[in-house]
Parts: structure tokens; C-alpha cells; sequence
């Protein structure tokens, strides 16, 4: 197996990368407490990254089965790009992180002044900080903070688990903005078109 040995059997590299990932959670307002499942997707996805960086590499030794032969890191499995570009896959994962935070505690923030924190969720529609842009900047975030990690580390369960994830949060996303048309009505619907839904300018 052609690997750095290191990387591997480190349980408290596991658990610490878990922890790490997972604390973001905490500044994600879910509105009205919808459905858990996206979250438990994101967990699983964090999961599956320490283990497979610092646990054991689950994807090598399947992959190795099914071809009969082992495969050099890099192949759907390890630094996918360091043999040919180095720690690259490193710095855009730890570029994408830095964006992540940035744009989920931005929000966190805002939505928490202007409308969580008011009794009886009747605060007023929130289109400050980066809700001016676009409509979801958590979602946006933990989405980034999985692109960064599935760039860095690609194994099997990262690249089942990301497209699922991303359909369950644009999904969540449509549901949270019929609510907000119920809740604001003809308010929210010039906000929708003067802001995007998760990629300023884009998308």
C-alpha cells in the first residue's frame, strides 16, 4: 500500500476532525426546527472524512478488492490531487473552510439579532450582511465546508454522500422560502429577486 502509515489508526485525529466540523452546527438556525435529515447527512459525510483520513482507509481496500490490486493514493481515495498539483487539494480545502465559517456565522449573526431572537418568530424579514446576497449563506457554508473536505480526501462514501446532501439542502432551502412567502408574503417575493439562493450573483 503506497501511503504515509501516519495518516492512519490516529483516533483522536478522528475524533478531533469530527468535533471540528461538526461544531458549525451549532450557528445553523433551522428555521422552525425542519427536518434533520440534511443535518444527518452532513454528519455522516464528516464522519465518513476522519475516519477514512485518520481512521482506516475503508475506500482503498474496496476499491483494491474489486480491481484486485492495490491503487497509489490519489485514485478515489487519499490527496486525490497531490500527485500531480501537491497539497494544493489541502489549501482549497482549507480556503474553502475559512469562506464556510465566514459565511455561516455572518449569517448566524444576522438572523439571530433580527428574527430568532424576537419573541414568538416575529421578528422582521432579515436582508443584512450577507442575506443581501443570497437567501441561505448556511447552507452555502456546510456545502462549501463538504466540497473542501471531498477536494482534499475523495473516497466512495464522500462521493456518494455529497451530490445526496446537496439535493437535501437545495431542497430544504425551496421548503424554508414557501414558508417565508407564507410568513412575509409579497415582502419576501421582491427579496428572492433582488438576492440569490446560495451563490451571490450566480445561482
Amino acid at each position: 500500500m503506497e501511503t504515509t502509515e501516519s495518516h492512519f489508526l490516529n483516533w483522536f485525529g478522528v475524533i478531533f476532525f469530527i468535533v471540528v466540523y461538526s461544531i458549525v452546527l451549532v450557528f445553523i438556525p433551522f428555521y422552525k426546527k425542519m427536518d434533520k435529515k440534511p443535518i444527518g447527512t452532513y454528519i455522516a459525510f464528516v464522519i465518513a472524512f476522519a475516519i477514512e483520513m485518520h481512521g482506516i482507509p475503508f475506500s482503498m481496500y474496496i476499491i483494491s478488492w474489486i480491481v484486485g490490486k492495490t491503487l497509489p493514493e490519489g485514485v478515489l481515495w487519499g490527496h486525490t490531487l497531490f500527485g500531480s498539483i501537491g497539497h494544493l487539494g489541502m489549501y482549497i480545502n482549507i480556503g474553502c473552510a475559512i469562506i464556510a465559517l465566514i459565511l455561516i456565522l455572518n449569517g448566524w449573526y444576522h438572523i439571530y439579532k433580527h428574527y430568532w431572537s424576537k419573541e414568538k418568530g416575529t421578528g422582521k424579514l432579515v436582508k443584512t450582511g450577507i442575506y443581501k446576497y443570497i437567501r441561505h449563506p448556511q447552507y452555502t457554508g456546510l456545502i462549501l465546508l463538504s466540497l473542501g473536505m471531498l477536494i482534499e480526501w475523495a473516497t466512495l462514501p464522500l462521493l456518494i454522500l455529497f451530490p445526496v446532501m446537496v439535493f437535501m439542502y437545495v431542497r430544504l432551502a425551496k421548503r424554508e422560502e414557501k414558508d417565508m412567502l407564507d410568513e412575509f408574503g409579497g415582502d419576501y417575493c421582491e427579496y428572492m429577486k433582488s438576492s440569490k439562493r446560495f451563490i451571490p450573483f450566480i445561482v
